[in-house]
């Protein structure tokens, strides 16, 4: 297109301005982000951690120790020896809804950086305006005067190219992609948690079905030999053998077993309708219940991470200190609107009555514009914007300082659990065992003719109460050794789709 050639003068004055925004772009106000320290603190727990005790013969009862310093496995739910456990992560991890949400929301931050990486580049638009226009009689001659003066029509065609480009003269830009890429990595670790929970979630939840059923099982047992006692005392009382305050005591025990079954059964269902929903699926789509107990296997060394890594690995820790950069960010972005802002622009085409004649001498047209814009009065509405962020930083500081203290709490919690639940079902174990025997003895005693039926009974009742007893134990030891892996981060920095993001 015909452009003419801008003068030596003018070039030079361009050159001049868009030296010195470069020059200023060189700096960024606000404050450079330094992550927080690793907190000074040597153990988890005020005592010695004692490795649990181990409870023979019994699926929940392997001897554990722990591990001081030791790394965490990345698929550590592959621990417990269950090949139905197994099948139910893996599908937990392809079609869980909640986990494929956080994976959308990393990709919507991730393209909110790239985006805003744009305004470190100049903004180029090309247009072409073309328009018919009839002019009134009373003005100037218009461009076809006097060739249809009763008309005063005439066409017009404008090609034209634009450049603008806004200098980040105080690190306004920096500073935003700086936050953003600080809520990308907020996202990133919302996501990380999402699948680190919904791991421990699906374990604990197997476990919990996996227990339920074994005691509704026993309960049912109990509910049919505590109706069997009933009849024997009932025979009895006619016989003259048991009191009325024998049998209403025995019917008072009846009714509470018979009470407690419903809440098992639906604890049982709810419990298979929330794995269904983790794996994906809906409630009357719930995974077969052939889990048990005894298929699961206890990991014999339970590592625990030096706390200096804790930091690094707790992906809501992450997240804490990820949104306190973004706050740390957001500083300079409000302290940066408070100062002046170059903008430099050029545009460049033609205007000709005729297509073409668009790109025939004399019809090109350029221009170079540069334009300073300085806040002067804004009613205080900026510097309380500044004021705002340095404060949200501060928020921003004392909510990650939390979740480190909530960290550490929930490492120390879980370690004494594991602890307790070792020594709870060591005694539960004991317990059983002398249910057991008594049962054995009161059945041989039963054939010698020392003892009745309802005194059998009794015993039997003994033994399945102890056995829901032990399996809640078990139950409360699977699922502490699922929540410490958990607690510790869940070693997705084990997993390349995690770690490389």
């Amino acid at each position: 297109m015909g452009v003419e050639l801008q003068p030596a003068v003018t070039v030079r004055r361009a050159l001049s301005v868009a030296t010195l925004a470069f020059v200023l772009a060189g700096c960024a106000v606000g404050p450079d982000f330094k992550p927080p320290a690793p907190p000074k603190v040597a153990t988890y727990t005020g005592h010695a951690l004692e490795n649990p005790v181990a409870t023979p013969g019994v699926a929940g009862g392997r001897a554990q120790h722990f591990a001081d310093g030791a790394d965490i496995a990345g698929d550590w739910w592959k621990l417990f020896h269950s090949k139905a456990l197994n099948a139910l992560v893996a599908q937990a991890l392809a079609h869980n809804h909640d986990l494929k949400a956080a994976q959308a929301a990393l990709r919507v931050a991730h393209e909110d950086v790239l985006a805003q990486r744009g305004a470190y580049f100049p903004s180029v638009s090309a247009g072409l305006d073309a328009s018919h226009e009839k002019a009134p009689v009373v003005l100037a001659p218009v461009p076809n005067y006097p060739v249809v003066p009763q008309e005063y029509r005439y066409d017009l065609y404008t090609p034209q190219l634009t450049i603008s480009y806004t200098p980040d003269l105080f690190g306004a830009n920096r500073r935003t992609v700086e936050s953003l890429q600080a809520q990308a990595q907020a996202a990133r670790f919302q996501m990380i948690a999402t699948w680190t929970t919904l791991t421990s979630n699906v374990v604990v939840t197997a476990v919990q079905e996996a227990a339920l059923q074994d005691q509704v099982r026993a309960t049912r047992k109990l509910v049919v030999l505590e109706r069997k006692g009933l009849a024997i005392l009932r025979l009895r009382f006619r016989k003259g053998d048991a009191s009325r305050l024998d049998v209403a005591a025995q019917q008072t025990q009846l009714a509470q077993t018979e009470a407690g079954l419903p809440a098992l059964v639906k604890q049982l269902d709810a419990t298979r309708h929330a794995l269904a929903v983790l794996v994906g699926a809906f409630p009357d789509q719930a995974p077969a219940g052939n889990l048990a107990l005894s298929d699961f296997k206890l990991p014999q060394s339970l590592p625990v991470s030096l706390p200096s890594r804790l930091v690094a690995q707790r992906p809501d820790v992450r997240l804490a200190r990820a949104n306190l950069h973004a706050a740390s960010a957001a500083i300079g972005v409000a302290a940066a609107a408070r100062l002046p802002s170059i903008t430099l622009s050029a545009n460049a085409g033609a205007t000709a009555l005729a297509i073409s004649n668009l790109f025939t001498s004399g019809t090109g047209f350029w221009g170079v514009a540069a334009s300073l814009t300085a806040p002067i009065f804004q009613g205080g509405e900026l510097m309380h914007q500044e004021r705002a962020a340095k404060a949200a930083y501060v928020e921003a500081a004392e909510q990650y300082r939390g979740t480190v203290l909530g960290a550490f709490q929930n490492v120390a919690d879980t370690l004494v659990a594991l602890q307790q639940d070792a020594t709870a079902l060591h005694s539960a174990a004991i317990a059983m065992r002398a249910a057991k025997t008594t049962l054995d003895l009161s059945r041989l005693q039963l054939r010698h003719g020392y003892i009745g039926g309802f005194e059998l009974l009794s015993a039997e009742q003994a033994y399945q109460q102890a056995r829901i007893a032990l399996v809640q134990a078990e139950a409360e030891r699977f699922a502490d050794t699922a929540a410490l892996y958990q607690a510790l981060g869940g070693g997705w920095w084990h997993h390349a789709n995690l770690a490389r993001q």
